[in-house]
């Protein structure tokens, strides 16, 4: 199954990026650059839905619009993307 959740990347004076999902209660992420802390990003995502999905009362929070979100100027806001298997041997 696809979870697509907004992703709030917050660039730091070193160049380096915190990640943060408004969505998700405290499934944060960072990277030296953008491109680790987007790979870092989606399996913080990723892991957190997973994690999720093994609790007796399953609660996947509803997808934030984009436009709703509050951000700073300079925070970029990214919609990330990650595929789980529900079922072994069940694919999308």
């Amino acid at each position: 199954m696809k979870f697509t959740y907004p992703a709030v990347f917050k660039k730091k004076e070193d160049g380096s990026f915190t990640v943060h999902f408004p969505d998700l209660s405290l499934c944060r992420a960072a990277g030296k650059n953008y491109e680790e802390a987007m790979a870092n990003a989606k399996e913080a995502e990723r892991d957190w839905i997973e994690l999720e999905l093994q609790e007796e009362e399953i609660n996947i929070p509803f997808v934030s619009q984009v436009e709703d979100l509050t951000v700073e100027e300079g925070d970029i806001v990214q919609l990330l993307s990650v595929n789980i298997r529900l079922m072994e041997g069940w694919d999308e």
